[in-house]
């Protein structure tokens, strides 16, 4: 839990949280604390921030929680303390428990109206105009089926009249049976050959049609997400992609039919429960470490339920159609029955002209049945095929490609942030900077520090153009970012590693060349030596082929890192960008990571993101940043003579250790 605040002094701020802690009328989660006017000033309106707390498993908080308390004073000055929590429950609109977290994320869903995006027929017809031509001959292929479906009871017909004729008493008046029922019987085999042959044709021909069509739709859709700006993954959850990458397309492929609103909020449904799954295991570890097994089971199960329901709405409407279907056409059975025996009493009609007509009917009642079946199937193709459309046409704001190329040769890697404003897309009432402005001279390591939730890793994120800010310009050798090839920036100019890298469930060696798809062996082997890794993969059995697993978890933390600074230099940037690179790792794997990036950043402009202050202190330059603006700036030792919030900042991480070295546990 991190108190944002302040007072006079540690004994004093102390006493408030006690004193606070004991008044509290929330979950431990929302606290107000009485101010008293100290010597930095008259400290107000303390709130509570970044909340961290032990939970039972369904949600409701523990009992009796020791707590570290980090206590801001005055503008920048921190304190360390440490107290114990007994909360009680009541309603706090600040913070919210974990359940009722969890509640608004359902509620956030169902608050969204499914809307039905049109089907785009232009679209297909772009992907059909390819397969015409299997498309013809299946129509082709099917109309000759009808056809023969058509002669089929006529035959039969035939066949029953000469066997009627020959079970009557004049049945041996000089001709064979043989001879007599020879001709339909040919005429029927031959129609059932080209019934079976035909069959086959059109459904080989479908088949081809729907798969080509399928693997054409596929590739324009994952092109299409791959080019999507990091905003739309801000907002969309990765299983609903998914969901639209493979089963809407296996859907869309088997219809084409129109677009019924029940089925196309059926599939939204089931894409939602696959996006609370996905968010679920990917998260696998927060999941646990918070105890929110049956919170998210109940979220998963909610999502479900809903699915369900809608699908059996849907199932029954079939059922009614095919059940309606079906008395109908036994309706007519009878009938025919009726009136055919009645005509063949008054010698009006012939027996196989009777039989005709039931194995017509029987044809067209299980041709309904089918139709029956099938109209789910179409019902969820076009829904589904309506889905993957309003994806494939989607246009982003930041191209991944086009734009202004600078000469590597000539690029210095000068960067000016000018009068920077930008708030996230997904919380766009929110300013994370305003007016921001800083130099990075060519060829220097400037660090930026502050206190958490400052702006650090957004200025990162904007330098790589992951988004385009609201107000202001960035500028490269004084090009304007958004002028710049995205694609040549971040593929030659950028080297970026942050405090979570990637992996990819492949081998080492094509983990590190990912950054650099046409580099050698030999290359690959290179940046590993510079990144300090080199000796550490020739100690795994399979060396450099070693498979590091989904997401790199056979590896620790210390040696992924050393593989995504390799990945990252094997490119040999002009710019690196390193977010918080050390932080996440133990003193141990810090030391080796940060020799690995000292020695790698000569000849190179660099921007360091870190939270550890010992790391950046022989920095060119040191930016501090607060409430999204540039607060101070300088070397280490004129910041920390100044006396400012950097060098609190330094005084609040000393006690911090010291707390650690003191206490059996620590955050």
């Amino acid at each position: 839990m991190i108190l944002v605040g302040c007072g006079s002094s540690a004994r004093q701020a102390l006493a408030h949280v006690k004193h606070g802690l004991s008044r509290a009328k929330s979950s431990g989660m929302c606290l107000r604390l009485p101010m008293r006017q100290g010597r930095l000033g008259n400290f107000r309106n303390l709130t509570v921030s970044q909340p961290i707390q032990a939970v039972r498993g369904n949600g409701v908080p523990a009992t009796d929680v020791s707590l570290l308390l980090r206590v801001s004073i005055g503008t920048g000055c921190l304190l360390t303390v440490k107290a114990l929590c007994t909360p009680t429950f009541s309603e706090c609109k600040a913070h919210k428990p974990a359940q009722e977290v969890h509640d608004r994320r359902l509620g956030a869903e169902d608050s969204k109206e499914t809307k039905d995006p049109p089907f785009d027929w232009l679209a297909f017809w772009d992907l059909l105009k390819p397969q015409l031509h299997n498309f013809l001959a299946a129509v082709i292929s099917a109309l000759v089926v009808s056809l023969a479906n058509v002669q089929v009871p006529i035959l039969l017909g035939e066949v029953v009249n000469v066997v009627a004729r020959f079970t009557g008493e004049a049945s041996t008046e000089g001709r064979h049976f043989s001879e007599e029922v020879i001709t339909p019987v040919l005429k029927l085999v031959k129609y059932y050959c080209i019934q079976a042959t035909f069959t086959l044709s059109y459904i080989a021909f479908l088949t081809r049609m729907g798969e080509r069509i399928a693997d054409d739709l596929r590739r324009q859709l994952f092109d299409t997400l791959l080019k999507q700006d990091i905003a739309f993954y801000d907002q969309h959850k990765t299983g609903e992609l998914v969901n639209r990458l493979t089963a809407d397309v296996q859907d869309f492929k088997s219809s084409f039919k129109l677009c019924i609103s029940q089925g196309m909020r059926s599939i939204t449904q089931v894409a939602r429960a696959t996006g609370v799954a996905d968010e679920c295991l990917a998260n696998m570890r927060t999941v646990r470490a918070f105890a929110m097994e049956d919170t998210e089971n109940k979220l998963f199960i909610q999502e479900l339920d809903k699915s369900r329901e809608l699908n059996e709405a849907l199932g029954m409407g079939i059922g009614i159609f095919q059940a309606g279907s079906n008395l109908f056409l036994n309706g007519i059975v009878m009938g025919i029955l009726w009136g055919g025996g009645q005509l063949m009493a008054g010698d009006q009609l012939q027996p196989g002209d009777l039989m005709s007509f039931l194995v017509a009917a029987q044809t067209i009642q299980k041709s309904l049945a089918q139709l029956g079946i099938m109209f789910g199937t179409y019902v969820r193709g076009i829904s589904a095929g309506a889905r993957v459309f309003e994806y494939v046409k989607l246009q982003p704001t930041i191209p991944v490609k086009g734009g202004k190329i600078i000469p590597y040769h000539t690029l210095m890697g000068k960067i000016e942030f000018t009068n920077v404003s930008f708030s996230y897309p997904t919380r766009s009432e929110q300013e994370v900077l305003s007016d921001f402005s800083l130099s990075i001279p060519a060829g220097s390591v400037v660090a930026l520090v502050g206190v958490s939730g400052g702006g650090k890793s957004t200025v990162a994120q904007l330098l790589e153009r992951f988004y385009d800010v609201n107000r202001g310009s960035i500028t490269i050798d004084g090009e304007d970012l958004r002028s710049l090839d995205p694609s040549w920036l971040r593929g030659r100019i950028i080297g970026f590693i942050n405090q979570e890298p990637v992996l990819f469930g492949t081998s080492i060696m094509e983990n590190i060349r990912y950054g650099f798809p046409k580099a050698t062996d030999a290359e690959v082997i290179e940046a590993a030596k510079t990144a300090n890794a080199h000796e550490f993969i020739k100690g795994f059995p399979d060396g450099y082929d070693t498979v590091v697993g989904e997401r790199g978890v056979t590896v620790s933390g210390g040696q992924k890192q050393r593989i995504a600074i390799a990945r990252a230099l094997l490119k040999n940037p002009r710019i690196l960008v390193l977010d918080e690179a050390t932080s996440a790792l133990d003193a141990e794997s810090e030391a080796v990571v940060q020799a690995a990036l000292e020695s790698c950043l000569g000849g190179r402009t660099v921007l360091v993101i870190a939270h550890r202050l010992s790391t950046i202190q022989n920095a060119d330059v040191i930016a501090v940043m607060a409430h999204g603006k540039l607060a101070e700036i300088g070397t280490h030792e004129t910041l920390k003579k100044a006396g400012g919030i950097y060098a609190e900042l330094i005084r609040q991480q000393q006690r911090e250790e010291k707390v650690k070295k003191t206490t059996s546990w620590g955050f």
